[in-house]
């Protein structure tokens, strides 16, 4: 795909929203698509997850895969194929009474019953739910016709629904609203989904149906998207071992459902660290963080039973700008340490020997299948390749990253210096937010906290829904009250229609506020994906932050780099909604393209159609000052070494590590001596700490995937140069129409590149990248 080689710079305006979501840590990704438990909606992730992701599963995949930035859950129950059985359908059988196996009711074709979910109901539901889909799965596999597409191929597509509700709200329980009870069913089941899973994949007699489709002469005859359908089918099918016999059959199964207990266990540890350590101030203990900081810390405290004191908790929404803006230096690393620390404490949540074994079963369950590693096994259906490919992009842009980041401590210790006298400290990776800060103070005169003023979230939200209706002909209106049920009174809903013809295309749903229970970061998910082939389904999609409460009635504000990730987030959904594609299956997405669709969305934040009407002070409501604005553009690749290298860090170990004989293997020695080998800069660590690297050891859906975001970024600044370029700028009627008839409404029933080239007449290359992170001459 991508022509030029991979031998420049890479410190790009904007790298740090785009790698700074932890997005997709208990989000896990579709793997087979036999499984249609697991993928009856699109959602990055995927991305988890995040897949757009994507084409990942929200925690129910636990045995295989992680997630997203958005990970894909539900689809509706639809009338199934009786000629696939000589059965009744399985589904139109009495299933019980067991609300989160119902049948969706409601408006817009059927709503989660959230108000209706009780826990205590969960674990009986996934039970009879899977028995469901294994008889549905038998009765297409035991079919006595003939193997065809409809019987086969399109049957497995229906199958599955009951067990797609229950995954919805087992999610919500997952990533939303966890608790200790939850915690523990949840490892009780499993277990369970593994076994489930790999009684699907390593059914023989559905395979050989499988393949006799894939392998029928009648199949080049099909539409295109058929065909690549049943080559998706297969291809993921035989990845997962449908092929393997006897003892390696068997021990493949058991590494499943190892690794589903292990990715289980790892997320639940980083979650119970992010609950365990609090850090609640006194008033004498305020110094320099401003009044929004130091509200939403108020309201953290009073949440947690201490009104009068303020709390910064273990999340990175609450732990960055502490960092950027205290003064008390012994508390800067107090909340450092807490934070990066996560799951490596030396106590009965720490994951070190969890990630050993983990590496040790992924490399064998590979070898089982014939290849010589798992990064080699994982990336061959990717846009990358080979684990050769990924690399070469990474450390073409590594040595630049840590030169910058040489440059910017320069800078920070020139002023700490100047305050403290020279010597006094040397910067640590606590210090390096803080007297970030300050340089770009005195560099660029731009101040992060007067940015704040002008970044409502409710402003930043109608901003998003100003883009969708340019570009998509998207209307976002909100529901009434207690029309669709919500799982939280956080959690607000908006119907969205075509803005010209009225048509309904979808829910929105949005969580945006922190609360205890909820995993860190930001995600995009889908309860129900977009299909055809029984009738026209529509989506239900969601977007889900950690932004921190303010005071009662007052706005909340927040930063530009999170609301980069605010529209980053929403370039998932809309690639949810957007989606035109016939069956589930094809509403998956491949990891390092699926992030692209919404690293693009992100540069819309910066046009002046936003900033003009939607970023406005919060008290005078006055537009941000021109020459505020014109701060803001200079200032794009400041701080871009820390921001790339932190990445990029956490992104080479992830393929060091799948990459590596994991025989032996001490996962804390061996990432301080890969980084130390490296030559990574003693002030910043890694973004993910291997600990509680969520995306690469709660499940797989990004395990040798993190490049994905870098990669997907010269596909992004790439597009970005052509609206850049196009007579009406960034909202080009005639290229916005492109971009969703290309890139967003045909999910992965088009092969990546071909999209691409069909979007933009050609490969995208290096070269926008580099431009776009001054690494070459503007064009």
């Amino acid at each position: 795909m991508f022509q030029a080689k991979f031998d420049g710079v890479v410190t790009q305006r904007g790298l740090l929203q785009r790698f700074r979501r932890p997005v997709d840590a208990g989000v896990t990704q579709r793997l087979v698509v036999i499984w249609q438990a697991a993928v009856k909606s699109a959602g990055k992730v995927e991305s988890f997850p995040m897949l757009n992701n994507r084409s990942f599963v929200l925690s129910a995949c636990l045995t295989l895969m992680v997630a997203a930035c958005t990970a894909p859950q539900n689809q509706q129950p639809k009338q199934s194929d009786k000629a696939v059985s000589q059965k009744p359908p399985v589904e139109k059988q009495a299933v019980t009474n067991n609300p989160l196996m119902a049948e969706w009711q409601g408006p817009h074709g059927g709503v989660p019953a959230f108000d209706k979910a009780q826990l205590k109901d969960l674990e009986a539901a996934m039970d009879q739910a899977i028995a469901l889909h294994l008889e549905e799965i038998d009765a297409i596999a035991n079919d006595p016709a003939p193997a065809t597409f409809a019987n086969t191929i399109v049957a497995m597509e229906k199958a599955g629904k009951v067990i797609d509700r229950v995954r919805v709200y087992r999610g919500i329980w997952s990533s939303n609203m966890s608790t200790p009870e939850f915690r523990e069913i949840d490892k009780r089941l499993a277990p369970k989904i593994s076994d489930y899973y790999t009684k699907i994949v390593q059914n023989e007699k559905l395979f050989a149906r499988i393949k006799t489709v894939y392998e029928s002469p009648e199949l080049k005859n099909q539409p295109a998207d058929e065909q690549r359908l049943v080559r998706l089918v297969y291809d993921q099918f035989a990845r997962q071992g449908a092929t393997l016999e006897g003892a390696k059959k068997q021990r493949y199964a058991t590494i499943q459902k190892r690794l589903a207990e292990l990715h289980q266990q790892f997320g639940n540890n980083v979650l119970a660290d992010e609950e365990k350590y609090v850090v609640f101030l006194e008033e004498n203990q305020l110094g320099g963080l401003p009044d929004s900081v130091k509200a939403a810390a108020a309201a953290a405290a009073a949440e947690r039973g201490k009104p009068g004191k303020w709390a910064v908790t273990n999340t990175r929404s609450s732990m960055d700008p502490f960092l950027t803006y205290s003064d008390e230096r012994e508390l800067r690393e107090q909340v450092w340490r807490n934070y990066y620390n996560r799951g490596d404490n030396g106590d009965a949540n720490d994951n070190n020997a969890l990630i050993a074994e983990i590496l040790k079963l992924r490399d064998e369950r590979v070898k089982l299948l014939g290849y010589p590693n798992y990064a080699t096994w994982r990336l061959e259906d990717r846009m990358a390749k080979t684990p050769a490919r990924a690399t070469e992009l990474m450390e073409a842009v590594w040595p630049k990253a840590v030169a910058r980041v040489k440059e910017e401590v320069a800078d920070m210790q020139k002023v700490a210096d100047r305050e403290l006298g020279k010597g006094k400290i040397k910067i640590e990776p606590w210090d390096y937010r803080y007297y970030a800060d300050k340089v770009r103070k005195d560099k660029y005169a731009l101040d992060s906290d007067e940015v704040k003023q002008y970044l409502q979230l409710d402003k930043l939200r109608e901003a998003m829904f100003m883009v969708a209706g340019d570009l998509f002909g998207f209307k976002f209106t909100p529901v009434p009250d207690g029309s669709v049920p919500v799982f939280h009174p956080d959690v607000k809903v908006w119907e969205v229609t075509d803005r010209d013809s009225g048509k309904h295309i979808g829910l929105w749903y949005l969580d945006p506020f922190a609360r205890k229970g909820k995993r860190s970061g930001a995600w995009a998910t889908s309860y129900r994906g977009h299909t055809t082939f029984e009738g026209e389904r529509t989506v239900l999609s969601s977007n889900n932050s950690n932004f921190i409460k303010g005071a009662e009635g007052e706005p909340v504000l927040i930063s530009w780099d999170d609301a980069s990730t605010y529209f980053h987030e929403f370039g998932h959904a809309l690639h949810a909604l957007s989606s035109n594609v016939k069956y589930p299956t094809l509403n998956g997405g491949v990891r390092d393209y699926t992030e692209f669709q919404s690293q693009l969305l992100e540069r819309w934040l910066a046009t002046d159609k936003v900033i003009d009407t939607f970023l406005v002070h919060y008290k005078t409501g006055k537009p941000m000052p021109k020459d505020l604005v014109a701060k803001i553009k200079k200032a794009a690749t400041f701080n871009q070494g820390f921001a790339t290298t932190e990445y990029l860090a956490s992104a080479i170990m992830d393929m060091k590590f799948h990459t590596t004989d994991p025989a032996g293997l001490d996962p804390d020695a061996f990432e301080r001596e890969t980084l130390t080998a490296m030559g990574m800069p003693s002030e910043l660590v890694m973004r993910h700490r291997s600990p509680h690297f969520g995306h690469v050891f709660s499940g797989e859906g990004y395990a040798t995937g993190y490049y994905g975001y870098l990669w997907a970024d010269v596909l992004t600044s790439d597009a970005a140069e052509a609206f850049a370029a196009a007579p009406g700028g960034f909202y080009d009627q005639e290229l916005a129409k492109k971009l969703v008839e290309h890139l967003f409404a045909p999910r992965n029933s088009v092969d990546p590149a071909d999209a691409y080239r069909a979007f933009r007449g050609r490969d995208a290359t290096i070269d926008a990248l580099l431009r776009d992170r001054g690494f070459a001459p503007p064009k």
